[in-house]
């Protein structure tokens, strides 16, 4: 078996060192751009070249390293029956989570302004949360926005779930489809989203969508930086359509010095690292995933590329 990493990174060895003791039935190779075909089983890839699935031209599958597969789906002649596989949380879900939790209680409790009062050595108790007046919306209920969603709705909050199509979360209540995203965004004050990047969601975080959610509304965006047209969000926050955002990922990474979201106090700006990629759990999954299909057993997180997730 010839399994094939491709990840552009500068210390592969970082990988393929684990790879080849989690799988040492396999022969490890490191993309060489300028090297000859290899006739690789699988590959293990990140954002990988064009030139990649010219040269590999007996792939039996390839394993993304990361929830995100827009970047591999981008690659103009991916093969259409190739058998593309996603990581599936691999402990990025409570990463998620635990990152959610925390911009909702920086609003929701107000944290800022306690950090304000310290500086002022100024005690005062201010009102506290009333989670009926928190409403939280989670759009995609993939692995991660079900994770986020179970965990906020265990802590009392209401929370409601959209995708595109239907799914059961244990205290969520959810939504499906275009019909029913007006309901769900009516019964939103904090929208997170968490969906993945296709044609369909690109852009889909915009000024009507804004105007759709509970006054007060914060937005949380952890899913891709092309699901959310900048000038909108702008004109929202100055519109008072939003309290504030909290953003995570960018459609400029990293996010240009000169860009306005710098000067904006209510937004806040974290260098995508909502959740990342836990290196010895992702292989254990790939390295297993790659023995199993190897051996003609079933596997999980096998895309649908036409859907684009």
């Amino acid at each position: 078996m010839k399994v094939l990493f491709v990840a552009g990174d500068p210390k592969p060895e970082r990988w393929t060192v684990p790879i080849k003791q989690l799988l040492p039935e396999a022969d490890i190779y490191v993309w060489d751009p300028d090297g000859p075909a290899i006739n690789a089983d699988y590959a293990i890839v990140w954002q990988p070249p064009a030139k990649l699935f010219e040269r590999e031209t007996r792939l039996k599958a390839v394993f993304n390293l990361g929830a995100g597969i827009d970047g591999l789906l981008k690659v103009p002649n991916l093969p259409a029956d190739l058998t593309v596989v996603r990581l599936e949380d691999a402990g990025m879900s409570v990463q998620m989570a635990e990152h959610v939790l925390h911009q909702i209680l920086e609003v929701s409790r107000q944290m800022e302004l306690y950090r304000d009062q310290q500086r002022q050595r100024l005690w005062k108790i201010h009102r506290p949360i009333s989670r009926k007046e928190w409403p939280i919306g989670i759009m995609g209920l993939g692995h991660i926005g079900k994770r986020v969603a179970s965990t906020l709705a265990s802590l009392d909050y209401t929370v409601n779930g959209w995708a595109r199509s239907e799914h059961t979360v244990e205290g969520v209540r959810t939504f499906a489809g275009n019909g029913q995203l007006g309901e769900f965004l009516g019964a939103t004050r904090v929208l997170v989203n968490t969906l993945p990047l296709t044609s369909e969601t690109e852009n889909i975080l915009n000024y009507d969508l804004f105007s759709q959610l509970q006054p007060g509304a914060v937005l949380i965006n952890v899913g891709r930086g092309e699901h959310l047209v900048e000038e909108d969000l702008l004109r929202a926050l100055d519109e008072e359509k939003l309290q504030r955002a909290s953003l995570d990922v960018f459609r400029k990474e990293p996010l240009p010095a000169g860009h306005p979201f710098w000067e904006r106090t209510d937004i806040t700006i974290t260098p995508h690292i909502s959740a990342r990629t836990l290196r010895d759990a992702t292989l254990e999954q790939i390295t297993g995933k790659i023995r199993d299909h190897a051996s003609g057993h079933p596997i999980t997180g096998i895309v649908d590329i036409a859907r684009g997730y």
